[in-house]
């Protein structure tokens, strides 16, 4: 009976530890949600606050920032999906469908 209670005494003080640290890590990550993102002052690869150069992906080739979306799709049908595969499925290596009807009969 005592081992029982040592055991439930033990894995809740774990739990409440588990809970306890699991608070903290929201609250300071909802904190540093808020801040801007070139402009950590405590992190070392940010000195004295500097904006960090964006990804290369959004500048041009001259360097400057782009405005523009990155990705454009335009929507299609079930139909225009159908033939595209299907078009793809005639045009891909292999045996072709005439052959496979010439084997059947």
């Amino acid at each position: 009976m005592a081992l029982h209670l040592l055991y439930i005494i033990a894995f809740t003080l774990l739990a409440v530890l588990a809970i306890s640290n699991l608070i903290r890590n929201l609250i300071s990550l909802g904190i540093e949600s808020q801040r801007p993102y070139g402009n950590r002052q405590g992190d070392p690869r940010f000195p004295g606050g500097q904006q960090t150069p964006p990804h290369p992906e959004f500048l041009d080739e001259s360097g400057r920032l782009i405005n523009e979306p990155l990705l454009v799709m335009r929507s299609m049908t079930v139909e225009d999906a159908r033939e595209q595969l299907d078009a793809l499925y005639e045009a891909s290596p292999g045996p072709s469908n005439s052959n496979l009807e010439s084997r059947e009969e």
